[in-house]
C-alpha cells in the first residue's frame, strides 16, 4: 500500500521546502524530495554563498582604499581557500536550516528521484546524483525508494545552467557557477560568457580580488533585463574599475591548452578577435530541470522548455502543479517562494491574487549593485501611456557621500495620467536593500502623491527614492 499524502513536493529549493511549510501550516500531511541536496541551488551553489564571495571581495575593495576614509591599512591581502571556506560553511548553515524546518513542520523527506507515474502518484528511484558538500550524509529520517501518492504534486525542480555546443564545461579551464564558486586557487584573468546577473555578479568577483576579466556578452546591452540607462551606468562603472566589456559579441569556439583557454570572438562589424584567460565562465542562462519527471507520460504541457502553469502555479493536468524555475522566468528564488504560497494556499481552497510578474523584483550583487522593479522606460512607452520619469543621483545624497559611494542613480516612471508608478530602476550602493520599497509602493497601488507626502527619514540612501518622485513632477528639492 502506498504512502498517502495530500501534498507532494518534488525539489527541496527555496519554492519546495517554502511549499511543503505552508501545506504542513494549513494542516496537510505534506512530504518532500530530494536527490541532491537540502535547499536548493539557490542556498547550495546559488544566491547565498555568492552573496558571501562578494562581500568577502567588498571588505576586501574597503581596505585597498583605506586611505579615502582616514585609516591605515597597509598589510593586508586575501586567503582564497580561506574566502570559499567561509562561503561553503554558510551554504551548510542553510542546508542544515532547511532539515531542521522540515523536522519542525512534520514535513517528511523522501531522498531520491521522483517520476510522475500518473496524476496523484509518484514513484521515487535512489539518486543518480552524487551527494556532494554542504549536503553530507543524507538525513537520518529520510524514506527511499518506493510508491508514493498524493492528491496533489508541486513540481520544483528549479533549473541548471545552460550548456552551449562546443563551449561545454570541464571543470578545468570552463567553469560553469559551480567551479566559480569554489576556484583552489585565484585565476590572473578570467573570460565571462554572458552579462546577466550570474555573469556580472562573478566578474565583479573576480575583478575585486585583482584578476583581469573580459564580459563577452551576445546582445547590445549588458544585464539585458534591466533598464537600458540603468545598464549603460553599471557598464560605466564596470569599465572604470577595469572589466572590459564586449557587447555584440559571439562566441564562436573555444581552445584550451595547459595553461589557457582562448575565446574566438564575432564582433558586430563582421571583425573577429580572440581573447584568452586562465578561466572561462560560462553564464549564458540556465535550463528548466523538466526530464525524467513523467511529463510526458502524464500529459503536462511544456513551451520554450519550462512547464506551463496559470498564475496560481496550476498546469493542465488536474492535481499537478509547478513553481519557480521550472515553470519559467524570472527564475528567481523570491518569486518562486511567493508562487509556493500561492499554488499552496490555492490547493488549500483559499482565495489569494495570483503572482503578478511585473511585480517581481530583481536584484544583482555586483559592484554597484543594480535592482529594479516593474517595467523599464523603454516598455511602459510601448504600452502607449504618456509617462512621467524621474531620475535623482547619488551624488546628490548626504549619507551616499558621507558613505564614499556617489556613484549611483534612482529612476522612477510613472503613468502620467493616473500617477501610478509603473517602474523604478537603481544602480549604486545597496540598491538591492532600497528596491523593496518600491515594491512595497506599487503593490499597496500607491501613486506619487502618497510617495511625495511620505517622509523619508534623512540622512539615509532612500532619500534619493523620494527625491527620483519629486523629480518626475517637476519638484526635486537637492539637485
Amino acid at each position: 500500500m502506498a504512502d498517502q499524502y495530500d501534498l507532494i513536493v518534488i525539489g527541496a529549493g527555496p519554492g519546495g521546502y517554502v511549499a511543503a511549510i505552508r501545506g504542513a501550516q494549513l494542516g496537510m500531511k505534506v512530504a518532500i524530495v530530494e536527490r541532491e541536496h537540502m535547499a536548493g541551488i539557490c542556498s547550495n551553489w546559488g544566491c547565498i554563498p555568492t552573496k558571501a564571495l562578494l562581500r568577502s571581495a567588498e571588505i576586501y575593495g574597503h581596505m585597498a582604499h583605506a586611505k579615502d576614509y582616514g585609516l591605515s591599512a597597509d598589510k593586508f591581502g586575501f586567503d582564497i581557500p580561506g574566502i570559499v571556506k567561509r562561503s561553503r560553511a554558510i551554504a551548510a548553515q542553510m542546508n542544515n536550516g532547511v532539515q531542521f524546518l522540515m523536522k519542525k513542520n512534520k514535513v517528511d523527506i523522501i531522498w531520491g528521484e521522483a517520476e510522475i507515474t500518473k496524476p496523484g502518484e509518484i514513484k521515487v528511484a535512489p539518486t543518480k546524483k552524487k551527494i556532494v558538500e554542504p549536503q553530507g550524509p543524507v538525513p537520518k529520517n529520510a524514506l527511499g525508494e518506493g510508491t508514493y501518492k498524493a492528491k496533489n504534486i508541486i513540481i520544483a525542480t528549479g533549473a541548471r545552467p545552460r550548456l552551449l555546443p562546443g563551449i561545454e564545461p570541464d571543470g578545468d579551464k570552463i567553469w560553469t557557477y559551480f567551479e566559480a564558486m569554489k576556484p583552489e586557487k585565484m585565476p590572473k584573468s578570467v573570460v565571462v560568457m554572458g552579462s546577466g546577473a550570474i555573469g556580472v555578479e562573478f566578474a565583479s568577483f573576480y575583478r575585486s580580488l585583482g584578476a583581469e576579466v573580459t564580459v563577452i556578452e551576445l546582445l547590445p546591452q549588458i544585464m539585458p533585463v534591466e533598464d537600458a540607462e540603468i545598464a549603460a551606468l553599471a557598464r560605466k562603472r564596470f569599465e572604470k574599475r577595469g572589466i572590459r566589456i564586449l557587447t555584440d559579441a559571439k562566441v564562436t569556439k573555444v581552445d584550451k591548452t595547459k595553461e589557457s583557454v582562448t575565446a574566438h570572438v564575432e564582433l558586430k562589424d563582421g571583425k573577429t578577435e580572440t581573447i584568452s584567460g586562465e578561466k572561462l565562465i560560462s553564464a549564458v542562462g540556465v535550463q528548466c530541470n523538466v526530464e525524467g519527471l513523467g511529463l510526458e507520460k502524464v500529459g503536462v504541457k511544456i513551451e520554450r522548455g519550462a512547464i506551463v502553469i496559470d498564475e496560481h502555479g496550476k498546469t493542465n493536468v488536474e492535481g499537478i502543479w509547478a513553481i519557480g524555475d521550472v515553470a519559467g522566468p524570472p527564475m528567481l528564488a523570491h518569486k518562486a517562494e511567493h508562487e509556493a504560497v500561492v499554488t499552496v494556499e490555492t490547493i488549500a481552497g483559499l482565495k489569494v491574487h495570483g503572482l503578478e510578474k511585473t511585480k517581481v523584483p530583481g536584484c544583482t550583487y555586483c559592484e554597484p549593485q543594480v535592482a529594479s522593479v516593474g517595467l523599464t522606460e523603454t516598455k511602459a512607452k510601448e504600452t502607449g501611456r504618456e509617462i512621467k520619469v524621474g531620475r535623482f543621483p547619488f551624488v546628490g545624497n548626504g549619507k551616499a557621500i558621507a558613505l564614499g559611494e556617489p556613484d549611483g542613480l534612482v529612476k522612477t516612471i510613472f503613468d502620467a495620467k493616473t500617477g501610478e508608478l509603473l517602474g523604478a530602476h537603481m544602480v549604486g550602493a545597496e540598491v538591492t536593500e532600497l528596491i523593496q520599497g518600491f515594491v512595497v509602493a506599487m503593490n499597496l497601488e500607491t501613486t506619487e502623491e502618497e510617495l511625495i507626502h511620505t517622509i523619508f527619514p534623512h540622512p539615509t540612501l532612500s532619500e534619493t527614492m523620494k527625491e527620483s518622485v519629486l523629480d518626475a513632477y517637476g519638484r526635486a528639492l537637492n539637485i
